[in-house]
């Protein structure tokens, strides 16, 4: 019995300070840190998000970009802030795949961050040169495995995630490519165009205009389902690859150790803004697919996706830098 009554009370002690800071959260300003430079997809999502959670939360919330070091930069300092609530991180899908990637990072995305809620996620897609004879997924790996090495594939760079895109689509279609990295999505598009590389994973919504155009031809999106905004457009694994999906994500994040109160709150007004008419018709047309998932299944989310790039990563042989 005292046992009981001693957990209860020392429940009561944990939970009531806790409830009095939710409480009276935010009485200042909030800080949304985009480790990314500004107009590329971590930035367009977190400034939607940071309008409408300012909104709801009657605090102005502050975009702050930090680019540098493959976000590592803008990641660092949300891991090493006070969880207080009043610095969180835009995260992407490269929290899942630093770690495979580089020899040092000085945080760990799942011990050092608590997951709010990953916002949306973007399909990237599978696109060739025209030259390519291939008009379908089945017959590109028919290509790759009769002319082993002789496609030659570009990325934004290595380790990026259209890089890893097309490293699972290699492993699990037992085809060798020569890999391309270039610095950003944009060079690597332009080398597609121009033909100085076959085939290509860019996001949709850069490469859509291109699709379009006929400049590009598209054999796939990288997600379980069909894109929204290229519905004729079949996913990989409906078109020959079953099994495969690999898409970029975006999610809201906060240091661990922020009061969960604070972390429910946060959840509920984000999710809500994502759910808002306006916002699915912004994200939407930049190819964003809304996902508004709780803590515990972005959580989860996390480790499961940090676990499958590890293993892409070493079979791949892509040495950490």
């Amino acid at each position: 019995m005292r046992k009981t009554l001693a957990a209860i009370a020392a429940a009561i002690a944990w939970y009531a300070p806790q409830h009095a800071v939710a409480q009276n959260y935010p009485v200042k300003p909030v800080r949304l840190v985009v480790p990314s430079s500004p107009g590329g997809g971590t930035d367009i999502v977190g400034r939607v998000v940071a309008q409408k959670l300012g909104e709801s939360l009657g605090q102005q919330v502050i975009v702050d970009n930090r680019a540098g070091a493959g976000t590592m930069i803008g990641n660092e300092i949300v891991a090493k802030s006070p969880p207080d609530g009043y610095t969180l991180l835009m995260g992407v899908s490269t929290l899942a795949t630093i770690p495979a990637v580089y020899k040092t990072v000085r945080y760990d995305a799942l011990r050092d961050l608590a997951p709010i809620t990953q916002a949306v996620s973007v399909p990237n897609v599978l696109v060739v040169h025209p030259s390519v004879p291939a008009r379908n997924v089945k017959a590109l790996i028919a290509l790759g495995r009769a002319q082993p090495g002789a496609l030659v594939a570009g990325s934004a760079g290595t380790g990026t995630n259209p890089h890893l895109s097309l490293e699972l689509f290699r492993s699990m279609a037992g085809i060798e490519v020569v890999h391309v990295p270039y610095k950003g999505s944009g060079p690597g598009i332009i080398g597609l165009v121009s033909g100085e590389v076959a085939v290509l994973f860019p996001s949709v919504p850069s490469a859509m205009g291109h699709i379009k155009s006929g400049r590009v031809r598209a054999l796939g999106v990288t997600t379980v389902k069909r894109a929204e905004t290229l519905p004729e457009v079949p996913s990989i694994a409906e078109a020959g690859l079953p099994g495969y999906e690999s898409t970029q994500w975006f999610g809201v994040l906060a240091p661990a150790g922020t009061p969960r109160p604070i972390i429910d709150r946060l959840h509920k007004d984000i999710t809500a803004a994502l759910r808002s008419p306006d916002t699915k018709q912004h994200l939407s047309g930049e190819g964003a697919l809304i996902v508004a998932s709780t803590p515990a299944e972005f959580a989860a989310y996390l480790r499961t996706e940090t676990e499958k790039w590890a293993r892409v990563v070493k079979a791949a042989g892509i040495k950490p830098e």
